[in-house]
């Protein structure tokens, strides 16, 4: 097989095919026709002179040969976009890149929001696709898929670069009208309330594995599946939650909430941005990362420490 005959966007192709092994589904991904998809296909077999997928029933199946080029494949194309993207240089007022985030429903209120600001006024025609973090994060960062993934430091994974956002303390919130919150909440109040706690993809947040050190364990009314979700299934309770401060102070005044100190000793969140290992000098990228850590350095987050907040139309400062 000549480079020179050889079509680079055929390395995609095989790339989708080997995630997908699904003709139809590798053309929806790619946005292309199922015919162009079969014909790539082809052209795969013929200049690899391998069968590439082989039909088993209702199911394709890579062959020996493909599983053995599949990785080789998709750091080709890792290396390829790296690459390009190095020689464009960037310019922020007239770019139109489309970063791939995945970044949970708190990280997207709490920064990325902000920084819609930001690109309004520097990068206008900048886009973000946001994804929530899934079971396949780890695969989608190591594939090349994501562009950032935006996590606790305990999520990341080990063999990509990381930057620290920055460092997010947790604190109870509960409604205006529960008694408990018109006082410094003691450790009993804590355990002997209800709670809601969050659950993403059946999987314990950062503060949940915290919690599962403690000798003392709360009773669960609700379980939510999103950050967002919990506040909103408090007010009227006597429900407590614990809750990212920074995502507190935006949500409290809407829902009637209190802001208390916790009574048990947290540990404190770094949060992390990751990217892959190729993408060190993305010139786009360093820009976005520095603008990150700019809005998350610049949030006003600092609360009165052991002092209840007990103000439901306005955070106090």
């Amino acid at each position: 097989m000549r480079l020179d005959n050889f079509d680079l966007n055929l390395l995609v192709a095989f790339d989708v095919l080997l995630r997908e092994r699904n003709v139809t589904r590798a053309a929806t991904r790619l946005n292309v026709t199922q015919a162009a998809m079969s014909a790539a296909l082809k052209r795969l077999r013929e200049s690899f002179q391998d069968d590439i997928l082989t039909q088993h029933g209702k199911k394709m199946i890579p062959t020996a040969r493909a599983i053995y080029l599949a990785p080789k494949v998709a750091d080709t194309i890792l290396q390829l976009r790296s690459l390009i993207s190095s020689g464009k240089g960037f310019d922020p007022a007239t770019s139109d890149r489309c970063f791939k985030i995945a970044a949970s429903d708190y990280i997207t209120t709490v920064l990325i929001v902000p920084l819609l600001d930001v690109l309004q006024r520097e990068a206008s025609h900048v886009t973000l696709d946001i994804s929530l973090p899934d079971q396949d994060v780890a695969e989608q960062l190591t594939n090349g898929e994501l562009d950032l993934l935006l996590t606790p430091e305990e999520f990341v994974h080990p063999d990509h670069p990381r930057d620290l956002l920055f460092e997010e303390r947790f604190v109870v919130v509960g409604w205006s009208g529960n008694p408990v919150m018109q006082q410094p909440l003691t450790i009993d109040d804590f355990f002997d309330s209800g709670h809601v706690a969050v659950q993403i993809g059946h999987r314990n947040t950062f503060i949940e594995h915290a919690l599962e050190a403690h000798e003392k364990k709360r009773r669960i009314e609700i379980t939510a599946p999103s950050f967002i979700q919990a506040p909103w299934l408090i007010p009227g309770t006597m429900r407590l939650a614990l809750m990212h401060e920074r995502l507190a102070k935006i949500v409290a005044p809407s829902a009637s909430l209190i802001i208390a100190e916790p009574p048990i000793k947290l540990p404190v969140m770094q949060e992390m941005m990751q990217f892959h290992a190729s993408r060190t000098t993305d010139e786009a990228l360093i820009w976005l990362r520095d603008k990150l850590q700019q809005v998350g350095a610049n949030s006003d987050i600092s609360i009165r420490h052991n002092q209840i907040m007990a103000n439901p139309s306005g955070i106090q400062e």
